[in-house]
């Protein structure tokens, strides 16, 4: 068995599908339209590994999240770059761009080198080696 995708609800699909289209290289699907729920999604692919879904219904409750305030369920998603270097390049090239990073590269606990972004809507990001 494997995670064939992980599912996010966005208030801003164009946006978010451009970020990890530019910082992970993610391949986009065409755009999927539901008029009649209104519902619409991209699925993100990877080189490897599982696919990201963005949907967005305008419906959909925002519960805020913040690094210090977080919920239940899905906390983060990591995201592995190939080595300590990309990790830091990426890093490094996200906070130029004005993103937040909440951790600076290091090795973890649990012997990950990783940091720790945070996406145009506030979902935590670990990018790993």
């Amino acid at each position: 068995m494997k995670i064939e995708h992980v599912a996010i609800w966005v208030q801003n699909l164009e946006q978010m599908r451009a970020f990890y289209e530019t910082y992970f290289g993610a391949v986009s699907s065409a755009k999927y339209h539901n008029p009649a729920k209104n519902f619409q999604s991209y699925f993100l692919s990877f080189e490897q590994g599982a696919r990201l879904e963005l949907m967005h219904k305008p419906e959909v409750n925002n519960i805020s999240q913040t690094v210090e305030n977080q919920r239940l369920g899905i906390i983060h998603l990591a995201i592995s770059v190939g080595s300590k270097e990309q990790v830091d390049r990426l890093t490094k090239k996200l906070q130029e761009n004005e993103f937040q990073v909440v951790g600076e590269p290091r090795m973890t606990g649990d012997g990950y080198y990783e940091s720790v972004i945070l996406d145009p809507e506030n979902n935590l990001i670990e990018i790993t080696e």
